[in-house]
């Protein structure tokens, strides 16, 4: 199962810092992490979202070892 870390707003917003999911791609992740956290699902937009350390579109497919972070927008400079 993929690997999904959460920071600042965003573990805030899912109510958590990890957790294992098993969606196939990167958009299907997206999707139900949207729908799973609706307050989530508001900043996921503009979230940063990485897989493997590397910035990735929705067709990115999602393996066991995959870690996927969210890094909500950060204020400053």
């Amino acid at each position: 199962m993929t690997q999904v870390r959460y920071f600042a707003a965003a573990e805030e917003f899912a109510g958590r810092a990890t957790e294992q999911r098993d969606d196939a791609t990167l958009g299907a992740l997206r999707r139900t992490l949207a729908a799973d956290y609706p307050a989530l699902g508001v900043i996921l937009p503009r979230c940063a979202v990485l897989v493997d350390g590397r910035r990735s579109d929705d067709e990115t497919a999602l393996g066991a070892a995959s870690v996927v972070d969210v890094l909500p927008p950060f204020a400053g400079g």
